[in-house]
């Protein structure tokens, strides 16, 4: 099994993703395991001088000038977590709960939380054997950060809570026994630590960028089709017309497409037709997937640094002997790169689907109507063009930002909160909707690319095209789509359309 080893600085989305989907484990540096141990250190200290320290010696929000008293510093941390856990709706899925356990581990790497490096090990024996508490997907406000969610997966620590193990359902307790493995007793400071940071917000936003990239090259491949059986033009990806409006995003569009369209014969067959220029679904897509390109290259930036930042309060500062009370739980960040992100993804979507509105419409394609032979008898992909419009409407509506809809907490003493957890949640959605509007676009253009048969298309389209053949034949006549939208979603998310075309002609941007 494939280790990743967190320290301080460096983790990457690509690592994140082998942690969470492809089983990687984790495994704490010794840096990292002296910074958590000479934080614990501090803390320790402070409790026995009597120091008064939020969320260690004192309640939490509106309750932070209730004193606790040394006695009671334990059943304080096992009570935040229980009283904390008041999260609804589906528990999140196996791969974002993973993904959630390595942030929350690695923000405890950098040595400013004051758990114990016990109760880290611990976390970290949960994650590697393959132990994923059931956390309910709704519920964080997002500061002080993801509380609810994060207080369902702590309480797996100290044998409450459930988790899934095997793909059973169980107690925490249960899990634990199962692997060999004690539930430990928090102490001072520690479940103020393991429920205070935005790791959940940030786990499945790093998991929804990763998809994002990829899409944002599956846009290109499937413009691409789309142009040429339209009979569009390569001049709009001339690379004197982007150097005069020079977005990285738009250049690397125009730049993708011109390549995957490369010794085109079917392009090069109507380069003296009469048509003046193309339909901006066409003539516009390097500045519109750029524009995308661009909001996705913000929001991995924005991820990849909340990944590898330190998001307790209070802050402890060991070697200055120093604590500090801030706001670095506050998703806003993340909510907001988020909320953008979205609207990059659903205008990817959006362009898509106006392509297979033309490719369907033989006023518009000059192609069967619905791309199909006896029309009437069949109707071909005329209710798949439907389905993109629907899913394109709901990416529309899910646009909406939640990082603009603040409702105050915690007595008013937390009263302005960005909701990034709905941000990502809605994200994710997004990002699967657009997935399927992809597939849809390739399936109608690989069906109108058969009509060209004495002309090959482009070096990519074309490798591109076989591999949707060998997984979805022609459509002669009518038959149930869904099985063949779900076929190509699946050559997406397993990367088998990209590498084929990035062996054809290089890796695209």
């Amino acid at each position: 099994m494939k280790t990743i080893r967190l320290c301080e600085e460096g983790l990457t989305i690509e690592d994140l993703v082998a942690i969470a989907r492809e089983g990687a484990g984790v495994r704490l540096s010794k840096r990292a395991e002296k910074n958590i141990t000479d934080c614990r250190r501090t803390i320790e200290k402070w409790v026995k001088e009597g120091k008064i320290i939020y969320g260690v010696t004192t309640g939490f929000g509106a309750l932070s000038d209730v004193i606790i008293c040394e006695k009671d510093t334990r059943r304080l941390q096992e009570n935040i977590l229980k009283s904390h856990a008041a999260g609804v709706g589906n528990p999140l899925d196996e791969e974002t709960a993973r993904a959630v356990m390595a942030l929350r581990i690695k923000d405890f790497a950098r040595g400013h939380s004051g758990v114990r490096l016990e109760t880290v090990h611990l976390l970290v024996e949960l994650l590697n054997r393959g132990i994923c508490p059931v956390v309910p997907e709704k519920g964080s406000v997002g500061a002080s950060g993801d509380l609810a969610p994060l207080a369902h997966m702590s309480l797996v620590l100290i044998g409450l809570g459930e988790a899934f193990y095997k793909n059973k359902r169980m107690s925490g307790k249960a899990a634990l026994e199962k692997c060999g493995l004690k539930p430990i007793r928090l102490e001072s400071a520690e479940g103020l630590a393991l429920v205070n940071g935005t790791q959940v917000m940030t786990a499945m936003g790093a998991l929804a960028v990763h998809d994002a990239v990829r899409l944002s090259k599956i846009a290109d491949i499937a413009a691409s089709m789309s142009l040429e059986v339209l009979m569009g033009s390569r001049t709009e990806f001339d690379p004197r017309i982007h150097r005069l409006r020079p977005h990285p995003g738009q250049a690397a569009a125009a730049d993708n497409m011109a390549r995957i369209t490369r010794n085109s014969e079917i392009i090069t067959s109507h380069k003296d037709c009469s048509r003046i220029q193309d339909a901006y679904t066409l003539r516009c897509s390097p500045q519109v997937h750029g524009a995308s390109k661009d909001g996705i290259a913000y929001s991995r930036k924005v991820i990849e640094t909340e990944m590898n930042a330190s998001t307790n309060n209070p802050l402890i500062f060991s070697q200055a002997n120093e604590f500090l009370l801030g706001g670095n739980f506050h998703g806003q960040p993340v909510a907001l790169a988020l909320d953008f992100l979205c609207i990059a993804m659903a205008e990817l979507s959006n362009i898509s689907e106006r392509r297979i509105e033309r490719l369907v419409n033989p006023m518009l394609s000059g192609l069967p109507a619905f791309l199909v032979r006896d029309g009437g008898l069949n109707s071909g992909f005329m209710i798949a063009q439907y389905t993109a419009a629907s899913l394109v409407s709901e990416n529309k509506v899910l646009s909406h930002p939640a990082c603009v809809d603040s409702i105050p907490t915690s007595a008013n003493k937390e009263d302005h909160v960005p909701m990034g957890s709905i941000s990502a949640r809605k994200c994710r959605e997004v990002v699967k909707n657009t997935e399927h509007v992809f597939a849809i676009e390739l399936l109608c253009a690989a069906q109108a690319l058969d009509l060209f048969t004495n002309l090959k298309p482009g070096e990519g389209t074309y490798a591109a095209y076989r591999v949707i053949r060998e997984a979805v034949s022609h459509m002669n006549a009518d038959r149930i789509l869904s099985r063949d939208i779900e076929t190509v979603v699946g050559l997406i998310r397993e990367g088998r359309i990209l590498e084929t075309v990035e062996r054809r002609i290089g890796n695209l941007s």
